[in-house]
């Protein structure tokens, strides 16, 4: 049987196709497959009666991005009800208005795998694609999905810039980094790069690391991050992005 995929797919060709096949049908943590089974069981009252998806989410957007957004994992009620990374919460309220107003989505929300939301030059994913206890996935859960991404990371031969929602996608792609490429262009370890919102970290072959705090409740309600230090995140890639294709296609 076929998994459904989410909106924004790739054609069955796509390696990023037979990645999404593999996500969704991964049980490879027991404690994570319980979680989120449980969560769709038991949903809160405002979704009492919605069907879940309960299963792991894929990464979704543009097959040709320059751009991919990594987050920390779905949310319980968010993307494992809806089956679309950062869909219906509130953090993908805030990462999809960013996105909009730097012209990488055509819309400024995402509700459902149905609401029309396309993505340009931009693929969105995360560290861990089960929604986990607390938030907090545990090492070993982390490390058997980190396949995933690292493997999601190879496809996108224009990828250009990276942005980390949050220390442990920025740790995520750190790793992805040096075991990428092990003697090319690596600090030493005294310079190891550290997290810190607005944080810029040049990579080999000419890519660009950047972070910011996740745009989860926690921080969006304390104002420790606000819509406008969120939005100068994603204007920094637009900028890289935009002075990388004038070097490439001058007089345009």
């Amino acid at each position: 049987m076929r998994h459904p995929l989410p909106e924004g797919g790739f054609s069955p060709v796509d390696p990023v196709t037979e990645i999404e096949r593999e996500v969704v049908a991964c049980r490879r943590c027991p404690r994570l497959v319980a979680w989120r089974e449980e969560a769709a069981r038991q949903p809160p009252k405002r979704y009492a009666g919605c069907p879940y998806w309960a299963k792991p989410v894929p990464g979704f957007g543009d097959p040709q991005a320059r751009l991919v957004v990594v987050g920390l994992a779905p949310a319980a009620h968010g993307g494992n009800r809806t089956g679309r990374i950062f869909t219906g919460d509130r953090s993908g309220d805030w990462l999809f208005r960013a996105l909009h107003r730097a012209g990488f989505a055509n819309q400024p929300f995402s509700r459902d795998r149905e609401d029309g939301l396309r993505l340009s030059d931009c693929f969105v994913s995360a560290a861990v694609r089960c929604c986990p206890p607390q938030n907090r996935p545990l090492p070993s859960e982390r490390k058997n999905c980190y396949p995933f991404l690292a493997r999601e990371l190879e496809v996108f031969a224009n990828l250009r810039v990276l942005i980390a929602l949050g220390g442990m996608a920025f740790e995520t792609l750190l790793r992805w980094d040096k075991e990428r490429w092990p003697k090319e262009g690596r600090l030493p370890l005294r310079k190891r790069p550290s997290f810190s919102h607005g944080a810029e970290v040049p990579l080999p072959k000419g890519r660009i690391l950047l972070a910011t705090y996740h745009p989860s409740q926690q921080n969006t309600f304390t104002g420790r991050l606000t819509e406008a230090m969120f939005d100068a995140v994603f204007s920094r890639a637009r900028a890289i992005l935009d002075a990388h294709r004038n070097e490439i296609c001058p007089g345009e």
